[in-house]
């Protein structure tokens, strides 16, 4: 990362570091948005599937992974400049800072547009869709427009407003959220779907320009060409490492769209569904351990590096380890009942999709960027494994199925993990010393796969009964012919009996085996006694634990 020289112009003004609570409050509040965020987009798949046709939802994942690729690849990283600059820029500095981002997104956005215009039949060529060609220019036109209004939650986080961020980010999507419904119930056509993204992302630019003339105020008279040079130094090499790992985990889907029919790529986009929680989790651990992991290597403290990193593995594994137990398991129960049975083929896919998770619990980010040397080596070992899986896509396109497309795409991702890996046991010198340091790890996977057991068992054995009995309650209850309803509510009351033979058992396994320690368990007790009228020994135990 490029130093800044020290400036004598900086003023009391320019934000300061914030201390290490005000990180954790941040963080918290950061969490918070994107959980409620989440519960907000999470509806929007849900009505997609049931208000539009299967071709007309390929048609959609096509059209919505174009934008949403865009808007990451497009702006080179510039925007994210912001989280550098603000923090050590004088005030006329910041503000040429958020000009110069406005500005080059503007015209990125702008060039997008325009070329989607005069060339709509690039993308349409691309999922052999005249639909797609058809929808290019609107395509155009929400690109430009998300681009530029996305810097909000950007500049309110670089502003160090975690709160205001909260709010932006909430606010966004359930805007979002309610324009994509209204857009499904009133028209449920794709064309219906960007308008919607087009009203929200007007809106959302609106609230950007308020939020920056209240707290940039004349920022737009401070266009500087020298400092967009520096910015663009700085950004462009994160932003070209950003590009090849969207190419490498998100490549697979543009073939698929391009040999697919739209109601094959619908099947094949459903069932690369991906559990947004569960990547929120590998999000934050590595947040926390990226800037602890550089102040580790300052110190040349070794031996703390690696016990953070067993640690960490630990807390993932605690989570991934049984959530791709359970969910290998359920896997045609969860896709059908989120997407109903039309998308049951999704399932095959899924399951081989969710390999990644097992992978998942590999903390290697924190440490390769903590070497510059490593860094450099690992982007030129990630252009190689796309450049591979690329190939691969290329020439076995004519004979390779979805499973075998999702296969490729796992296993690029996989290797990329597992050298990374090699990379960090080399670097840090591990070796069979430290594997006792995993040992909770290997726990974990044993109490995983038993309550797995437990759980097969009685999955297999009672699904059938359990979803046809609840099916014709529910259709009895609802009174309606149609089975969409209660289908869904079968499907979850099959999957919440299997939680319930799962999650007792593994959460049981795990505290014989020591795998929950002493404070999460009083954390435990302390919110019991605090939400259910609990008495005696356990609020007495919650109380005297806090």
């Amino acid at each position: 990362m490029p130093q800044e020289p020290i400036r004598t112009t900086r003023t009391a003004s320019r934000a300061k570091a914030p201390a290490a609570g005000s990180l954790r409050r941040q963080s918290l509040w950061l969490l918070t948005a994107k959980l409620v965020g989440f519960a907000f987009s999470f509806c929007v798949p849900l009505v997609v599937v049931r208000a539009l046709s299967q071709d007309e939802v390929g048609h959609y994942r096509a059209a919505f992974l174009v934008i949403a690729n865009a808007i990451v690849v497009l702006p080179l990283g510039v925007s994210m400049s912001a989280y550098y600059f603000l923090a050590r820029e004088s005030t006329e500095r910041r503000a040429a800072c958020i000009l110069n981002i406005l500005a080059f997104n503007f015209a990125v956005g702008g060039l997008a547009a325009l070329f989607f215009f005069l060339f709509p039949g690039t993308v349409g060529s691309i999922f052999q869709s005249e639909e797609i060609t058809r929808l290019a220019p609107l395509i155009g036109v929400v690109i430009w427009i998300w681009i530029f209004s996305s810097f909000l939650e950007t500049v309110a986080i670089a502003n160090q407003e975690a709160r205001i961020a909260t709010l932006f980010i909430i606010s966004a999507q359930f805007t979002k959220a309610l324009f994509m419904c209204v857009a499904a119930f009133a028209f449920a056509t794709v064309e219906a779907f960007l308008y919607a993204a087009i009203i929200q992302g007007a809106i959302q630019a609106a609230l950007l320009g308020w939020y920056l003339t209240s707290r940039f105020p004349g920022f737009w008279r401070e266009f500087d060409l020298g400092f967009l040079r520096e910015q663009l130094v700085y950004a462009v090499p994160f932003g070209l490492a950003g590009t090849l790992w969207l190419a490498q985990t998100e490549i697979h889907s543009w073939f698929a769209g391009h040999k697919f029919s739209a109601a094959d790529f619908a099947v094949y986009a459903y069932g690369c569904f991906e559990i947004p929680l569960i990547a929120m989790l590998a999000e934050s651990v590595t947040a926390v351990l990226i800037p602890r992991m550089n102040e580790l290597h300052g110190d040349n403290d070794r031996d703390e590096m690696v016990r953070l990193k067993a640690r960490a593995m630990q807390k993932l594994s605690f989570v991934y380890f049984p959530a791709y137990v359970f969910l290998l398991i359920t896997a045609t129960t969860f896709i059908t009942t989120l997407f109903t049975e039309k998308y049951a083929a999704s399932a095959n896919v899924f399951v081989v999709n969710i390999t990644l998770l097992p992978f998942s619990v590999l903390i290697t980010d924190p440490i390769v960027r903590s070497y510059k040397e490593l860094g450099r080596v690992f982007l030129l070992t990630r252009l190689f494994i796309v450049a591979a899986l690329v190939s691969c896509l290329y020439f076995l396109l004519n004979e390779i199925s979805m499973t075998g497309m999702i296969g490729l795409a796992v296993g690029a991702v996989v290797t990329d993990k597992l050298i990374a890996e090699a990379m960090v046991i080399r670097k840090l010198h591990l070796g069979l010393k430290d594997l006792p340091l995993l040992a909770n790890v290997g726990k974990t996977a044993i109490a995983s796969l038993s309550a797995g057991f437990l759980t097969y068992l009685a999955y297999t054995n009672l699904h059938n009964f359990v979803f046809t009995s609840a099916r014709a309650f529910f259709s009895d209850l609802l009174g309606t012919a149609e089975h969409g309803v209660a289908n869904f509510f079968a499907g979850v009351l099959v999957l919440a009996l299997a939680a319930l033979v799962f999650a007792p058992a593994y959460l049981l396994l795990a505290n014989m085996f020591g795998l929950i320690e002493k404070d999460e368990k009083a954390a435990v007790r302390r919110v019991a006694a605090r939400f259910l009228p609990l008495g005696g020994s356990v609020g007495d135990e919650a109380r005297t634990s806090a």
